[in-house]
């Protein structure tokens, strides 16, 4: 099988395509035939070594997958044949990007019919994210007042969706560019932050969900009611926001996704009730990984960047 590695710390030329043995499922593990994979930012800051989450290259990055199972010997919940997608072993090293992927059969669902493959390997980090995000450390309910931070982007655009089907009032900041887009997802009211400050714009808010971090974390503070919450996907660990926060009286929580079967079905579910759908932006060739890490690495996407396989 191929597999894409890289040997050295870099930009998106480390990344290189090689052959390797295809991997022996363990017990509880089934082999899965990887049909598309899933891009996502924390990815390119593995490869260039801002974040030492897998250690010393050489290693293979990726998560999410999406494929045909081509064999579940000790499995009883799939047989050979069946398509599944999911996020297996985060933020363990799952080896995603690679054209055969063992993986635990409880860290993978069914893929929904409605979604092709492309689609399904798009949403479980981004939407696992948003979901415990959302209802596991959130608790949104029926008209709460939620802001989402980059509404346009992998993780925003998905949790527009899912605080929509929560009955949430939803409040995004984007680029004046995405506007349509994520009217087109549900938001209630839409601000674009490159003209108007947030921060002054909005007030009464129940939970903010930031996938931003910066100053947008600090001034998130200021449109929270007594006692609101924001939950954080990438400025988990600042502890000066968190005593901010607390000495507001506000609370401050970090989102540090896993699999979640539960959740994973969840997100299936709003998918097939045709309340969830996920954005691709772009497709390359599993060969072109390099040009699509060129792309996140640019940042400000729509949706998800995938690689075909």
């Amino acid at each position: 099988m191929r597999v894409i590695t890289q040997h050295t710390l870099g930009g998106p030329e480390v990344l290189t395509v090689v052959d390797a043995p295809a991997p022996r499922p363990l017990p509880t593990e089934i082999l899965v035939r990887v049909r598309a994979i899933g891009l996502n930012p924390l990815e390119a800051r593995l490869r260039a070594g801002e974040f030492p989450l897998l250690g010393r290259p050489p290693f293979v990055l990726g998560w999410d997958i999406s494929g045909v199972v081509e064999e579940a010997s000790q499995s009883r919940r799939f047989r050979p044949g069946d398509e599944v997608f999911g996020m297996p072993l985060f933020p363990r090293a799952a080896n995603g990007y690679a054209e055969v992927v063992s993986a635990p059969a409880l860290h993978l669902a069914p893929k929904p019919a409605s979604l092709s493959h492309v689609e399904a390997s798009a949403l479980p980090v981004v939407g696992l994210t948003a979901w415990q995000g959302l209802v596991d450390l959130g608790g949104v309910r029926e008209g709460d007042r939620v802001l989402v931070h980059g509404g346009g982007g992998g993780v925003g655009h998905v949790a527009i969706q899912i605080a929509k089907a929560l009955g949430a009032h939803v409040i995004t900041t984007v680029g004046a560019g995405k506007r349509e887009f994520v009217e087109g997802l549900g938001a209630d009211e839409v601000i674009d932050y490159t003209a108007v400050d947030f921060a002054k714009a909005v007030r009464d808010v129940d939970l903010v969900l930031d996938t931003i971090g910066g100053d947008t974390v600090e001034r998130s503070l200021d449109v929270l009611r007594p006692g609101g919450h924001l939950v954080t996907a990438v400025a988990e660990e600042d502890t000066e926001l968190i005593a901010a926060y607390e000495a507001a009286g506000m609370r401050f929580s970090g989102i540090a996704v896993g699999p979640d079967p539960v959740a994973l079905r969840a997100l299936v579910d709003l998918v097939e009730q045709g309340r969830l759908r996920v954005h691709v932006q772009q497709t390359f060739p599993f060969e072109r990984v390099t040009e699509a890490h060129r792309l996140l690495d640019d940042g400000h996407l729509t949706g998800k960047l995938v690689l075909t396989v």
